[in-house]
């Protein structure tokens, strides 16, 4: 055995001798895309896998940020920063990550939800459909099948090593992505309060400040104010929904946890106690709208996350979710999808600036697909948001020409398999007979912030999909995210290695 393992490492040092003396014979050499593929190689070939134990681990998701969205944002971000943009690379893309492709179906579902793919990334098992964080003998919307079905969250694990645990999100900090850090329901939407025969149980906003009390959650900032105030309650921009006349905001400061409103209560926030932050009634504002509101951004919040729980000698987890990629990607809106999914973009790279590789473990992913597709066959450059133009024969921008289909009429880079923006219209006669063509788009039109992308299938929210998603990771055992995998995995990575002797 270790004379074939010294006739192997002699063939692969002859091999490599080989290919540097002859290098330069490649007629392709003097290329800067062929020096650029050398670099790559070489990044990659002086990474070393990271074996020690995970102090702090911190989930970043993008809802609904697949390999086509993620595609988009990519050379969104890199247009916005005057390239082509299809040569950008996200702080996320480069060689120091280690990447997987994560299958995100549920246990009975070929198209996921959040709820049940975020469960998965929580507790290490698959979930139901509309379920966060129970068994597969729950069943949906019975809050019966609760009770011997609620799984132990990675967020319970490392509280009870001591560690610290954050959620921020765009979202309503009760919606699937960030519940499932936390809560056990048998239906995602019972964020607020529950009726009819489930009256007893406990919706997912008091689960929140229950495990706050408990001492598993540290801090929670996002928006979702509505689901901890009674009705006719109004704090900042916050308007009461519960009919239980019960006041979470009250208990939550009665606990000793401080709370913020705005982004004033936000710079006023402070490193010596818990911290529950609801900037919005429901979800916080998109990117592209925020510097019209009162509240951080997904960077701001992550900053003050990890100066917070990295207090903690012991360590931490943290889960931040960019949540309104998702929205923006149901209504259709191209644009807001983009900016958003840069937002995340950012605030991730702050994030890797602010820790270290040695013992923070890092995970970029998301929880599923949306039903977004790119058209053909587009020249470099062409808006993401645009038009598609032609091939130029010389050079590398497109032509500068809108491309057309069978119909006459361009068509933009991006769109959707169904949604909002669907070229059939409903009848007005009472018939079922769909009927409708396309219009004749201009460039300024497709590029408003307010376009709503052509689609064909016509429904009033667009669809996720049940295709792949990535994850990148960087730090203790990130080598482990590496092929295809079940998105129960990430999980299992993730215990491993706040476990690792």
């Amino acid at each position: 055995m270790k004379k074939t393992l010294v006739s192997m490492a002699a063939i692969l040092a002859a091999t490599s001798a080989f290919a540097e003396s002859h290098a330069m014979a490649l007629p392709q050499a003097g290329s800067d895309w062929y020096a650029a593929g050398q670099s790559h190689i070489e990044a990659m070939l002086a990474r070393q896998p990271n074996t020690g134990r995970a102090k702090n681990v911190i989930v970043f998701v993008a809802d609904g940020n697949g390999v086509g969205t993620n595609y988009a944002v990519r050379l969104f971000d890199g247009q916005q920063k005057g390239m082509l943009g299809e040569e950008n690379v996200l702080p996320y893309e480069t060689p120091e990550w280690y990447s997987a492709l994560v299958k995100t179906y549920n246990i009975n579902a070929q198209t996921p939800d959040s709820a049940p793919t975020a469960g998965a990334l929580n507790t290490g098992v698959k979930q139901r459909f509309n379920l966060i964080n129970l068994g597969e003998n729950a069943i949906h919307d019975d809050c019966t099948t609760e009770e011997g079905n609620r799984l132990t969250t990675f967020a319970e694990i490392v509280s009870g090593m001591d560690k610290s645990v954050g959620i921020v999100s765009t979202a309503r900090i009760t919606h699937a992505t960030p519940a499932a850090v936390y809560a056990k329901t048998a239906n995602r939407n019972w964020e607020g309060e529950i009726e009819g025969d489930c009256a007893g149980s406990k919706d997912i906003a008091t689960q929140l400040i229950d495990q706050m009390e408990a001492g598993v959650i540290d801090m929670a900032m996002g928006g979702g104010g509505r689901f901890f105030l009674p009705e006719g309650k109004t704090n900042g921009q916050s308007k009461g929904r519960r009919t239980d006349g019960v006041n979470l905001i009250d208990r939550a400061t009665g606990l000793g946890a401080q709370f913020a409103e705005d982004t004033a209560g936000f710079e006023a926030l402070t490193m010596d106690a818990p911290i529950l932050a609801l900037f919005n009634d429901s979800h916080m504002e998109y990117e592209a709208d925020r510097a019209d509101e009162d509240e951080p951004s997904l960077a701001d919040m992550t900053r003050k996350s990890i100066e917070f729980l990295s207090q903690n000698e012991n360590g931490y987890y943290l889960e931040v979710e960019a949540g309104r990629v998702d929205h923006a990607n149901h209504d259709g809106n191209a644009y807001r999808t983009l900016s958003d999914g840069v937002a995340f973009a950012e605030a991730v790279a702050l994030a890797d600036e602010m820790t270290d590789d040695a013992d923070t473990l890092i995970i970029v992913t998301a929880d599923h697909e949306h039903a977004i597709a790119f058209n053909g066959y587009c020249g470099r450059g062409s808006d993401i948001l645009g038009l598609c133009m032609g091939v130029s024969k010389e050079g590398e921008a497109n032509d500068g020409t809108p491309l057309t289909a069978a119909d006459g009429k361009p068509y933009t880079v991006l769109g959707y398999l169904n949604g909002a923006g669907s070229v059939l219209k409903e009848p007005t006669d009472g018939s079922n007979d769909w009927t409708g063509s396309r219009s004749d788009l201009t460039q300024e039109e497709a590029t408003d912030i307010d376009y709503v992308q052509q689609a064909l299938i016509p429904m009033s929210s667009e669809t996720h999909s049940g295709e792949d998603v990535s994850v990148y990771a960087k730090g203790p055992w990130s080598h482990l995210l590496d092929s295809t995998i079940e998105q129960n995995v990430i999980f299992h990575v993730m215990k491993h290695a706040v476990d690792a002797e």
